[in-house]
């Protein structure tokens, strides 16, 4: 299990604003900026985002590496994966693969893929067998 990631991006107030409203629908809405010069030398100053009392997805300016990156994003049912897909789309985000199952993965593997605005690939994604009680 992963506890946190940072990715580069080549404007730091764009990606906020994308990833604010993108995550939102999942309810990854706690953020936190944390100053570098608190930590130890030449750590960059980082945007958190989290939820539940944890951040663990974080943005840092720096160069970006386009594709070099796929990040997926838990959804709790297949309306969150709409609603983080539209929220993404209309916050600058280029379509990737419209909600929809992924019968290639599994009937129940329902997911909605997007390009973020420096080109990193999110997908949101609901698998109800991960949700089960």
């Amino acid at each position: 299990m992963l506890d946190h990631l940072f990715i580069s991006v080549s404007n730091i107030e764009r990606s906020i604003r994308f990833y604010a409203a993108a995550l939102a629908p999942l309810g990854i809405t706690a953020r936190f900026d944390y100053d570098g010069k608190d930590g130890p030398p030449g750590h960059p100053d980082l945007k958190g985002f989290g939820a539940n009392g944890r951040m663990f997805f974080w943005l840092r300016e720096g160069v970006v590496e386009g594709r070099a990156l796929h990040v997926g994003f838990v959804a709790h049912n297949r309306d969150e994966v709409d609603a983080a897909y539209a929220a993404a789309l209309e916050n600058g985000a280029t379509d990737n693969g419209a909600p929809g199952a992924r019968m290639h993965y599994d009937p129940n593997y329902y997911a909605a893929n997007v390009l973020d605005p420096d080109g990193y690939s999110l997908e949101f994604v609901y698998k109800n067998w991960q949700h089960s009680a």
